[in-house]
């Protein structure tokens, strides 16, 4: 007979005060500065002591964990819902957007899903399901006739990942300019490339912005 696991008993209303201000002082940081902010800073804009950020998170995975398990949880869902479409192309399109609408609007949350932290396990089986879903999604693209035949999702898992990544420096330089990009993307994928391309191109001064935000830089914040 299995045994039945018990939910950890609640926590006193101060500590409950305290955890809620530590979770909310570290998304604020991770939205401005990534997932590599100083701890220490969490806990001073929080009003507790750093002994007490690690009562509650012994580790910085477990205090990501806490901020994303929403998105996390957000994120899988959308995925799921790609996978119900009957047209596979328009499944993937609109998880795409839906991904990038979010790496866009938080540099902690594209920290967390272009880059290798470890022991989050949501962000762990985050990961594996979007494969499954990238992977579930071209094949049927191709089989429906919308997605060039010699496409893998391997290729496309890159490519993404690779865009991913300049979606912070993008967008600091012009708002929501990456919808530009994914289009693009997507429409070298596509058999038969449609529509006009969303957002006017980058000017070369705002291109030499953004190259140099990708460029090494001084760190983001205090350690």
């Amino acid at each position: 007979m299995a045994v039945r696991k018990q939910a950890p008993p609640p926590l006193r209303r101060d500590a409950q005060r305290n955890r809620d201000a530590l979770t909310a002082a570290a998304r604020e940081m991770f939205a401005q500065l990534g997932l590599d902010a100083s701890l220490d800073e969490i806990a001073r804009r929080a009003g507790v002591g750093n002994a007490t950020l690690y009562r509650h998170f012994p580790t910085r995975a477990a205090l990501v964990e806490a901020v994303f398990h929403d998105l996390l949880t957000q994120t899988r869902l959308m995925g799921e819902q790609a996978r119900a479409s009957d047209d596979a192309w328009t499944g993937l399109t609109g998880y795409l957007e839906g991904i990038f609408a979010g790496l866009a609007a938080d540099r902690g949350a594209n920290d967390l899903m272009t880059t290798g932290i470890e022991g989050v396990t949501s962000l762990e089986e985050l990961h594996t399901h979007n494969r499954e879903t990238i992977s579930l999604l071209t094949d049927r693209a191709k089989a429906q006739g919308t997605m060039r035949a010699d496409v893998t999702a391997e290729d496309l898992l890159l490519l993404l990942a690779a865009l991913g990544r300049t979606v912070p420096a993008l967008t600091s330089v012009v708002p929501n300019i990456w919808q530009r990009y994914l289009a693009m993307l997507l429409n070298g994928l596509h058999v038969q490339p449609t529509g006009n391309l969303p957002a006017p191109p980058l000017t070369p001064a705002q291109l030499n912005d953004v190259l140099h935000d990708l460029g090494p830089h001084a760190a983001r914040g205090p350690k």
